[in-house]
């Protein structure tokens, strides 16, 4: 006899009760349909992950639970289908939640499982939101006895042995687990040391889609007892994934369609699309307007939003200085021109020179020095703000990790804007994604889409006389080494000195990483591509005497 147990990888948005349960049981009824005897949702599928603090709000948790019972009601004349949810559970006397998996069939909730192993590192801040629990649970279904887990309960290896103590043939586990590279090869890895650790097969079922700075990628799979794979969903999509379950001499054996593993930017290209896409759409912004420089970094995030909203949702404006190179004009236009968006200039000259008059008399007898560039890029960001008041399309910053590690940004310039694309990605990558780009079309809108010179130019903010950037920070891949291995990795600087790295160069980046935080903690939220980015998983205080 074979058991078809289907994982909803759905695109689920935090808040929205009423829609989520709509998408639950629009996924049961085909799953239904289908003859699918369990269907799996991710880990907090109901109301979204990460719901934060709104999980401490009575009337969240009230209308959570309505939404629990609307989905047993609308649920109860599937016969022959169970549906494993994720979900919250009140506790009663505080005001903290369980995070729950529970079992819905004819109408009932047959059995609830409290996740035990509560993350509080990195992203995750559970035990600010639940309390957990410490029992087994052990579903049935056509005939086979399931252990459930969640997500962190996965990376232990009690929770999987009690789950088998109690009787388990199988394991199941509901996740929320945000993406970084490589993160798919690390659950897999991790999970087929649980597979190996009790002799059972596991069924792992991840959500997709975007929200706020993570990303989650989907790649839900099964495993075999000997933790070999044998379904992989696809990544960065929504899909209902088949697992066929059969008992073959004995054991019990998984089977389904297993996806191809791809290449490092081609995960990383998916990551920023559906990021851009889902916080641009999940926020209602009409679309997206953003400066084209003729820079790498403004050339990369116009090609992934493109990718993500389609060429009639965004919008590109030039913002010539005394100081911009023809060549940018051109290369600008050149892409806008091949890319398919409209593309306007504003020549900021008039407004640069109004602000040196105002300012004339104050600063008599003074140089020009970085404020006069500052003033440049606050120019830009008020003209691009302005236009996104007026038309209500989101304005798509464009700096890069290695510019907010280092400071290398103006404040209420090219910082200013509603959401960082690339704050995530180092320039070195940011080179190897345009390239990348180049020559792969993963979303049909058309090879070839940066212009060469735009990739080969040295770079420069253009906002004094032959800028270069290599005039403020070290080489980038000198640069971007040791920002990986000081803000991704904890080293010291001793540490990183003793890889090669001279100890001037490396006191100069770890201090401009020290007094910039408080240029960080004013940056647009973006999303997380890194186990380290410039977010949620990086606390340093502003204030900071510390200088190793």
């Amino acid at each position: 006899m074979t058991i078809s147990i289907c994982i909803a990888q759905l695109n689920f948005v935090v808040g929205d009760l009423s829609g989520n349960a709509q998408k639950i049981i629009e996924a049961a009824k085909q799953a239904h349909a289908q003859g699918v005897s369990l269907l799996v949702t991710p880990e907090l599928a109901l109301c979204g992950y990460a719901a934060e603090d709104l999980l401490l709000r009575a009337s969240f948790q009230q209308a959570s639970d309505e939404a629990l019972q609307r989905i047993v009601a609308a649920t109860a004349d599937l016969p022959g289908l169970k549906l494993l949810l994720g979900h919250t559970q009140a506790v009663p006397g505080t005001v903290h939640r369980h995070n729950t998996a529970s079992l819905l069939a004819d109408g009932r909730v047959l059995s609830t499982y409290v996740k035990q192993a509560l993350p509080n590192y990195g992203v995750f801040d559970e035990l600010r939101y639940f309390t957990p629990q410490h029992q087994p649970c052990v579903i049935e279904v056509g005939g086979v006895q399931a252990g459930v887990l969640i997500c962190e309960d996965a990376w232990l290896q009690a929770p999987a042995l009690a789950a088998k103590q109690a009787g388990a043939q199988m394991l199941i586990v509901l996740n929320a687990s945000p993406y970084h590279l490589g993160k798919q090869a690390e659950r897999e890895a991790v999970l087929a040391q649980r597979a190996l650790e009790t002799g059972l097969p596991v069924v792992y079922a991840h959500m997709v889609g975007g929200q706020d700075e993570l990303v989650f990628d989907g790649s839900s799979f099964a495993l075999d007892a000997q933790g070999a794979v044998m379904v992989r969903a696809p990544s960065f999509e929504t899909a209902l994934v088949t697992v066929a379950a059969r008992h073959v001499s004995g054991y019990l054996q998984l089977s389904g369609v297993v996806e191809p593993v791809q290449a490092d930017n081609a995960y990383l290209w998916s990551a920023l699309v559906l990021a851009v896409r889902d916080y641009v759409a999940k926020n209602g912004f009409p679309g997206a307007l953003l400066g084209l420089s003729g820079g790498i970094d403004s050339a990369l995030v116009l090609a992934i939003a493109v990718d993500a909203l389609g060429r009639d949702k965004v919008r590109t404006v030039m913002m010539p200085s005394p100081y911009t190179a023809d060549i940018s004009w051109k290369d600008a236009q050149e892409m806008a021109d091949r890319v398919g968006v409209r593309h306007d200039v504003i020549d900021i000259a008039p407004q640069f020179e109004a602000f040196k008059g105002a300012l004339a008399v104050h600063f008599q007898g003074v140089n020009e020095d970085t404020t006069e560039e500052n003033l440049q890029a606050r120019i830009r960001g008020t003209l691009l703000m302005a236009l996104s008041n007026k038309f209500g399309s989101i304005v798509l910053t464009t700096g890069n990790k290695s510019e907010l590690a280092t400071g290398y940004c103006t404040l209420y310039g090219d910082m200013a804007g509603g959401f960082a694309v690339i704050k995530d990605v180092l320039k070195t990558r940011v080179f190897e994604l345009a390239r990348w780009r180049n020559a792969n079309d993963p979303f049909g809108t058309g090879l070839n889409p940066i212009p060469d010179r735009i990739i080969t130019r040295p770079p420069s903010a253009e906002l004094r006389p032959d800028q270069k950037d290599e005039d403020s920070l070290p080489p980038y891949p000198v640069l971007d080494d040791m920002i990986r291995r000081y803000v991704e990795n904890d080293e010291t600087v001793e540490a990183i000195v003793a890889a090669g790295h001279d100890l001037n160069n490396v006191e100069r980046v770890v201090r401009l990483i020290r007094i910039n935080e408080y240029k960080r903690r004013q940056a647009p939220v973006g999303p997380r591509l890194s186990h380290r980015s410039f977010g949620k998983d990086w606390r340093n205080p502003i204030t900071n005497g510390f200088r190793r």
